[in-house]
């Protein structure tokens, strides 16, 4: 199996990507990418690693930058989505941190392959795609920011720079996706669930049981 493809996790990774030969393209690119960087791949590495001719790969892709996008614009989608997805359930504002903080690691851990090619090849993107991601970059801040406002203003939070400690959490939990291990000691959960304890301390919340 493609390191692309970890499925630990409960949501199938690509399977909106249509046709197969399409997927099958763009798995090729984030283990390229994930393995030699996006500057130092080709497209012929691509299309072979995905067992098709370089000729093929243009039918589904125009650029190499254009799999890099529709790479980096799912895996964003999926991280805002998990990040949503604890902000808003009920809970307290510990609650829901730890539990943001938790799937947020776990995904980074669960998908660390294309995790390290969503996260750290942003400056490959072309100007208007650039843009684009930036965009989805800055809403997850802003849903992790207002998690710790509302527990700021709940009075369950100490935190004196919110902006700060926001830019904080996310890379502490990006960072997974550079280290992560799947033969390593430590499961994504657990990661997940040390990493939701290191973040409520950073805020001043007593630990969660």
């Amino acid at each position: 199996m493609s390191t692309a493809e970890e499925t630990s996790g409960d949501d199938a990774p690509w399977g909106e990507v249509t046709p197969e030969a399409a997927r099958r393209l763009l798995v090729a690119a984030v283990d390229a990418f994930a393995e030699r960087g996006y500057h130092a791949t080709t497209t012929r590495d691509i299309a072979g690693r995905a067992g098709m001719s370089p000729a093929a790969l243009y039918i589904h892709y125009k650029t190499k930058e254009e799999l890099l996008h529709r790479i980096s614009k799912i895996g964003h989608d999926r991280a805002l989505y998990v990040l949503q997805a604890e902000a808003d359930r009920d809970g307290t504002a510990a609650d829901r941190l730890a539990g943001a903080v938790r799937s947020f690691v776990r995904w980074h851990a669960e998908r660390h392959t294309t995790a390290r090619v969503v996260q750290y090849e942003l400056d490959a993107l072309g100007p208007e795609h650039r843009t684009e991601i930036v965009e989805l970059r800055r809403r997850s801040d802003a849903v992790v920011r207002r998690i710790i406002s509302e527990g700021v203003a709940a009075g369950e939070f100490d935190v004196p720079d919110i902006p700060g400690t926001t830019l904080a959490v996310l890379s502490l939990c990006i960072d997974v996706a550079r280290w992560f291990n799947a033969q390593g000691s430590r499961t994504p959960d657990e990661v997940g669930a040390l990493y939701a304890d290191l973040v409520l301390r950073m805020v001043g919340a007593p630990p969660q049981p």
